[in-house]
């Protein structure tokens, strides 16, 4: 079964505008300078790949290294300097996997979780100020629909994957 490819007709408008917002936002949400403000105001000494990473295994159960790149979406080496960094750090630890014991999963700390909620707090804080004038309706709204989105991104993804050239998809027979 193949995946249907974008479209190439012309986007509209209101996407058009969504890309846009989304660019912005994340622009000034990875800057140097948002991101240093945000770990002294956290207290975590940790460049940016290194809170991302901890943030995901502070959004799941204990995961396998290759597990954390997949859904990073990048490479395993990349995951593995970073849980270096991190274990180094006393952030993160390697457990044995109960479903294979010669794999190991990657677990926070007590260390690790402290810093993870600090690092949230502080972010929440933030987007608490600076959304003050919006209504509770108006962001429960927006909560909503940014989880639809992230989700419908989430699942085109998957797709665009398993139909890339090389894929299972390709060496199985169309329906």
């Amino acid at each position: 079964m193949r995946t249907p490819q974008p479209s190439s007709d012309p986007a509209s408008p209101e996407v058009s505008e969504i890309e846009r917002a989304l660019y912005r936002v994340s622009y000034l949400s990875t800057r140097t300078r948002q991101h240093d403000r945000l770990m002294a105001l956290a207290g975590v000494p940790l460049d940016r790949a290194a809170v991302v990473l901890l943030r995901q295994i502070s959004d799941s159960e204990p995961l396998r290294p290759g597990e954390l790149a997949h859904r990073l979406g990048v490479e395993a080496s990349h995951v593995t300097r970073q849980v270096q960094q991190l274990e180094k750090a006393g952030y993160v630890s390697r457990v044995p996997d109960p479903d294979d014991r010669r794999a190991q999963r990657i677990e926070l700390t007590p260390l690790g979780q402290g810093a993870s909620k600090r690092i949230r707090d502080a972010g929440v804080r933030g987007m608490q100020a600076a959304l003050a004038a919006w209504s509770p309706e108006d962001l429960g709204q927006l909560a909503v629909l940014f989880h639809r989105m992230v989700d419908d991104f989430l699942a085109y993804a998957e797709t665009e994957a398993e139909a890339a050239p090389g894929s299972l998809a390709d060496a199985l027979p169309e329906a």
